[in-house]
């Protein structure tokens, strides 16, 4: 796996909480996850995500309101033009963008290679929404040390 770096890669040495929630999501677990996200963004602790579901993304943006540190981690290849919302937190140095594949654009392959990049990375993981039928299943089981509290 060929991984390349954009943003301040000091932020990988801190405590890190990964946030993964499955595609499908109640709404009474995406008002919990938004306090979740208020929270983490007001103590200031590091999330690493992939940022690709709908409600990780909506994490993603409650977190860029803050100020603390953010690792993106992308199932693709490296952004050639940084999104508007990113280019500040990069310049902040509060953000790390990581990517964990050359492809053009993410697959269910590449999907899976990241999530398991970013279990490996973090120092807690929130899990939201996985059900057997997730492929974030085996992932849950498999970094059961790593569980975080439930939403």
């Amino acid at each position: 796996m060929k991984v390349e770096y954009l943003g301040n890669q000091e932020l990988l040495k801190l405590k890190k909480t990964a946030f993964l929630a499955s595609s499908t999501i109640s709404s009474e677990t995406v008002l919990q996850v938004y306090d979740w996200a208020t929270e983490m963004r007001n103590q200031g602790e590091c999330v690493i995500s992939g940022f690709s579901s709908k409600l990780e993304q909506d994490v993603l943006h409650f977190l860029l309101k803050g100020n603390q540190p953010i690792i993106f981690v992308l199932a693709r290849r490296m952004y050639r033009d940084i999104p508007n919302e990113l280019k500040g937190p990069l310049a902040q140095n509060r953000l790390l963008i990581i990517s964990v594949s050359n492809a053009i654009r993410q697959s269910k392959v590449t999907a899976m290679i990241r999530n398991k990049y970013v279990c490996e990375m973090a120092n807690k993981i929130l899990f939201v929404g996985v059900a057997e039928q997730s492929s974030l299943y085996a992932y849950k089981n498999e970094y059961q040390g790593k569980l975080s509290k439930s939403i």
